[in-house]
């Protein structure tokens, strides 16, 4: 699913801007999951103050999540690089998805996270 949104958001962004679409595509795919991860770990924390069960302090889920991120941030990195990019870009058939439509998945990621944090 995820690698579709990245061939999505490098195939819409190679004609206008170039070789620079690999790296803004990156970028996309790393905030994407991230945002998601992020929603996914505020929803079990807030579900587990409801229901008082203590497992980690705000600091560590921080920890927690800043290596979580680096982990995604590299291993997008080492999946998107090179030949894999190539062999995505020349399966998957054209299907035109609303690059707004991409762009707002994150943000809306984000806005739900940023609400469960108000539980939290």
């Amino acid at each position: 699913m995820l690698d579709n949104y990245y061939i999505s958001v490098f195939k819409y962004y190679k004609k206008s801007i170039g070789k620079r679409s690999i790296a803004l595509a990156l970028v996309y795919i790393n905030l994407l999951e991230l945002s998601l991860i992020l929603v996914i770990c505020t929803f079990f924390m807030a579900f587990a103050k409801q229901m008082k069960i203590i497992t980690m302090t705000s600091q560590k889920f921080w920890i927690l999540f800043s290596m979580v991120s680096l982990f995604i941030v590299f291993k997008n990195w080492m999946r998107y690089n090179g030949k894999k990019r190539n062999v995505l870009n020349a399966k998957t058939k054209a299907k035109r998805t609303s690059i707004y439509l991409l762009w707002l998945l994150p943000l809306g990621y984000l806005i739900i996270s940023f609400v469960l944090f108000q539980v939290v």
